[in-house]
């Protein structure tokens, strides 16, 4: 037989593409690829380091070897294989085999009758969030030995302003409704996330990582949604928010204050906001609001003032303060350059303040 050639179909003749994912254990498989491995006559693969090897072997299958050269050498060598005793599998590779059913494709066309039967069968899939775990190896392989400097210089102290800058500029996707950037912004902030969970893991002392993270807040969820993993019983979405605050306060009976907790470094009109909101949820009426009015003088105190009364009176109007603001401030932005005769919808080109644009991701080096 030439190498081109391809023999006459056997009677009951039968391929199956076992195709796997690298991102479920190996050996965990579908029990319909196990029958297909175990009736097999013939289980090829076309490297010794496929996942799946050394499981398939350890369940007294018989792997072999193949040199799998170029898609339609592997499309040719996959057809030409007897019928023998069983159908013929192939172990997909990891990189999905390139161009293999296009050619199989191919000579099923040119030689019609003369291959055998093709079957593509899953013999694992990937789970939802499965590319975390990508995620997750491709960051200890940009911090360890060997991967990208920058990374593994990082500190959880220099990642602060990026990860500021990148929830900011997921805040702007999701008021402009860009779906694209609010894609790729989701992206970098749970790049945050990761980046962080890594560097913990290297503590001295008391190093987490980012399971133990997860771990965490799938309990404080289940814990706080007893009426969902749980026999609560909630009428509504108040009567839900109303049970999470019992709940958050039985977690953080040791505060002193209804104003602990919350966290000095965020900006001064969204800490205003949330400082209202929190004396608002208790009922506390020890402080009376400011004065809703424009002071004679407008000075840093009366400033001061008249804003944290704007913020008291847009909680209780049930106004996002803050976001409201924001969308001011586009709105003006966009009056401003219209004005100038550019575009009202961002900038066209580059940064207008001079400095570099950082990476999504973080690092100088725009990758």
């Amino acid at each position: 037989m030439t190498t081109n050639a391809v023999p006459t179909k056997t009677p009951g003749a039968k391929l199956i593409l076992l195709t796997t994912t690298h991102r479920v254990a190996p050996g965990l498989l579908a029990w319909p690829a196990w029958e297909a491995l175990r009736s097999a006559g013939r289980v090829l693969v076309g490297d010794e380091r496929h996942p799946q090897v050394a499981a398939v072997r350890q369940a007294g299958v018989v792997v072999e070897v193949v040199p799998a050269g170029s898609a339609p050498a592997l499309a040719r060598l996959l057809t030409g294989q007897p019928a023998g005793a069983g159908p013929t599998v192939w172990l997909g590779s990891p990189d999905g085999d390139p161009g293999l059913t296009d050619a199989l494709a191919r000579l099923a066309v040119e030689h019609a009758g003369e291959v055998p039967e093709i079957e593509v069968l899953p013999g694992s899939y990937d789970l939802p969030g499965s590319r975390l775990l990508d995620l997750v190896t491709v960051m200890d392989r940009l911090r360890s030995p060997g991967g990208c400097p920058w990374d593994a210089e990082q500190t959880h102290e220099s990642l602060v302003k990026y990860l500021v800058e990148e929830a900011y500029e997921l805040v702007e996707a999701i008021e402009e409704g860009d779906r694209e950037a609010l894609r790729e912004e989701l992206g970098d902030v749970l790049l945050q996330v990761f980046f962080h969970s890594r560097i913990a893991e290297e503590h001295p002392t008391e190093p987490f990582t980012v399971d133990d993270v997860a771990g965490d807040i799938v309990e404080k969820l289940m814990y706080r949604h007893p009426h969902v993993f749980g026999d609560v019983e909630a009428g509504g979405a108040a009567e839900v928010e109303a049970n999470w605050e019992q709940l958050k306060a039985a977690e953080k009976a040791d505060r002193e204050s209804v104003l602990d907790g919350v966290p000095a470094g965020l900006p001064a009109l969204a800490y205003a906001a949330k400082l209202v909101s929190r004396v608002r949820r208790a009922g506390f009426t020890g402080v009376p609001d400011e004065s809703y009015e424009l002071p004679v003088e407008l000075t840093a105190d009366s400033a001061g003032r008249l804003l944290l009364a704007v913020a008291q009176r847009a909680h209780d109007a049930g106004v996002d303060v803050d976001a409201a603001l924001r969308s001011a401030a586009r709105g003006y932005r966009d009056a401003v350059r219209a004005a100038e005769g550019l575009k009202p919808d961002g900038e066209p080109d580059g940064e207008p303040d001079g400095e570099p644009d950082g990476d999504s991701a973080g690092e100088p080096d725009g990758k």
